[in-house]
């Protein structure tokens, strides 16, 4: 097994080491030839430590619910597994991926319902997060159940390029083209004091809660609406969030500059308030 791309089945009895193919690269190529189910990813703070790791379990349970599947997600067997895997990783920090599937399914001679990718964490480069980056928009996707968070939009999305700062993400609209989340993140603005954010039609995204619950004690007001794509004109900063990248400044949204086209003020303090808060409340899976 390469020693820091690391694929696991999560066994009855615990973790079972699979072998990796060479040239794979993240989480997702790990686990991209396993069958249709559900998953979260997440990165680690301080080697083995997660961020409201709770709220990552209780929204797989939902999605299992929200799929129809009869079966409860075995926590205690999932969170040894994190703990055991995260611990043993050779490097400082992981990005993480669980998998659970609604049966049983054999790989390299391992049955299991559940299935762990672990890669390097690597933190979003300097300059975006200096100079910010840029949106274009992918009008043709759009997650079929915005609540569940399944692996089939993995690989929908796919063929989207993800990372260069002239186009960082794509942008999902609604048929009356207000703007939803991106291919891979929540989406949220700035209008003055006021962080608004899509409130339905969305995925539950785990970072976008904490930055909501920080700005709140941060005296922000939250308006959660679908904001007009006509209306960007208007906004005064931008950011998405995910739990690999945490907050990720946004200067351009298409070819509407967002603001000054420089990351705000509002979006660095909120940004600064996060990684203070995930220091101090991240927690081991057991």
């Amino acid at each position: 097994m390469s020693s820091d791309l690391q694929l696991f089945a999560l066994a009855p009895d615990g973790l079972r080491p699979l072998a990796v193919e060479t040239g794979t690269g993240t989480v997702h190529d790990l686990l991209e030839r396993m069958p249709g189910g559900v998953y979260s990813a997440l990165r680690t703070f301080g080697h083995e430590r997660f961020l409201w790791l709770e709220e990552h379990l209780a929204r797989t349970e939902r999605s299992m619910a929200g799929l129809g599947w009869p079966k409860p997600l075995d926590r205690a067997r999932l969170c040894a597994g994190l703990d055991a895997a995260v611990r043993a990783y050779p490097l400082a920090d992981a990005r993480v991926r669980f998998d659970v599937l609604p049966v049983v399914h054999s790989v390299q001679g391992t049955s299991a319902d559940m299935f762990l990718a672990l890669s390097p964490f690597v933190p979003v480069p300097e300059k975006l997060i200096r100079e910010g980056v840029a949106l274009d928009f992918a009008p043709h996707l759009r997650r079929a159940q915005p609540l569940i968070k399944t692996t089939d939009f993995v690989r929908e999305r796919k063929p989207l390029p993800l990372g260069a700062q002239g186009c960082y993400e794509h942008a999902l609209v609604d048929d009356g083209d207000r703007l939803l989340e991106c291919s891979s993140s929540n989406l949220a603005f700035f209008c003055g004091d006021e962080l608004l954010t899509a409130g339905d039609g969305v995925l539950e995204g785990i970072t976008l809660m904490v930055l909501l619950h920080l700005a709140s004690r941060l005296g922000l007001r939250i308006r959660r609406e679908r904001l007009r794509r006509a209306e960007l004109a208007s906004v005064d900063e931008c950011f998405l969030s995910s739990s690999a990248r945490g907050v990720v400044p946004v200067v351009r949204v298409g070819e509407q500059r967002i603001g000054s086209g420089q990351p705000g003020e509002r979006t660095q303090r909120l940004t600064a308030a996060y990684y203070e808060y995930a220091e101090r409340e991240a927690r081991r899976a057991v």
